[in-house]
C-alpha cells in the first residue's frame, strides 16, 4: 500500500511538472525571442550577454513562480471563482496560441545591424527586467498562464506542498531554457536557420493552443458541476 502511495505521488508530481512545462513553454517561447534577443544585446560582448541571459532567466523564475503560488489568494481576495479564472485563462491562451499559429513569418532579427549605445552596469541591470524579462520573455499571456496554473489548489497542506513545489520545478525548467536559449542564440539560430526556427514556433503554438482547450474545458466542467453559482450578495 506505502508503494503504491509513493508511486501514485510520483506520478502526480512528475505530471504536474510536465504540465507547468508544457502549458509555459510554448509561450514564453525562448527559442523563438532568440532571435529578438540576440538583436537587442547585439552592442554586448559575450561576457555581457552570457551574464544578462542568467538575470534574464532568474527574473522570469522568479516573475511566474509568484504568478503560480500565490496568484490564487490574489483571486480570492478579488471574490473570482477558480473554474471561471480557467475558462477566462483557457481563451487566452488559445487566442494566444491561435494567433501564433497564424502568425506570417517575418525575417530574423539578426538581419538588423543599428548601432547600439554602450550600456552601464546599470543599464544592462535595468534592461535585463525591463523589456528583457517583462515583456519581451514573460509578457501578460505567460502571466496568465502560471496564474491558471496556480488557479486550482489541491486540497491538503502535503499535497498543496507538493503541488506548489512541482510547479517551481516546472518553472525552473522553463527558466534554464530561457538561459540555454538566449545565452546560446547564436549557435542555436545558425544552425536552426529561418526556416527551423518557423516550424519549431509553430508546433509549439499547436500545443499551447491544445493545453489552452483543455484548461477552458476543465473551467467549464467546474462550472457545470457547480450549478453556475451565483455571487453572494
Amino acid at each position: 500500500m506505502s508503494a503504491v502511495f509513493i508511486f501514485n505521488a510520483v506520478v502526480h508530481f512528475g505530471s504536474v511538472i510536465m504540465l507547468a512545462v508544457g502549458a509555459l513553454l510554448p509561450i514564453v517561447d525562448p527559442l523563438g525571442g532568440a532571435p529578438i534577443y540576440l538583436a537587442m544585446t547585439a552592442g554586448l560582448t559575450s561576457t555581457e550577454r552570457s551574464r544578462m541571459a542568467k538575470a534574464v532567466a532568474i527574473n522570469s523564475f522568479l516573475l511566474l513562480t509568484a504568478s503560480a503560488l500565490i496568484g490564487a489568494y490574489v483571486l480570492d481576495f478579488f471574490g473570482l471563482s477558480i473554474p471561471s479564472v480557467q475558462v477566462a485563462g483557457g481563451i487566452v491562451v488559445c487566442m494566444i496560441g491561435w494567433s501564433l499559429l497564424n502568425s506570417p513569418n517575418s525575417p530574423p532579427a539578426l538581419d538588423r545591424n543599428g548601432a547600439q549605445p554602450t550600456a552601464t552596469p546599470d543599464d544592462l541591470s535595468q534592461r535585463a527586467f525591463y523589456p528583457m524579462t517583462m515583456p519581451l520573455t514573460v509578457g501578460p499571456g505567460s502571466i496568465s498562464v502560471a496564474l491558471t496554473l496556480g488557479a486550482n489548489p489541491a486540497p491538503g497542506f502535503r499535497s498543496l506542498l507538493l503541488t506548489a513545489l512541482a510547479h517551481a520545478v516546472g518553472i525552473l525548467l522553463v527558466s534554464v531554457g530561457v538561459y540555454l536559449c538566449y545565452r546560446y542564440a547564436e549557435r542555436i539560430l545558425r544552425k536552426l536557420g529561418a526556416t527551423g526556427t518557423s516550424v519549431v514556433v509553430r508546433l509549439s503554438a499547436f500545443i499551447l493552443l491544445c493545453i489552452g482547450v483543455q484548461i477552458c474545458w476543465n473551467g467549464v466542467r467546474g462550472l457545470i458541476a457547480s450549478g453556475f453559482p451565483s455571487p453572494a450578495s
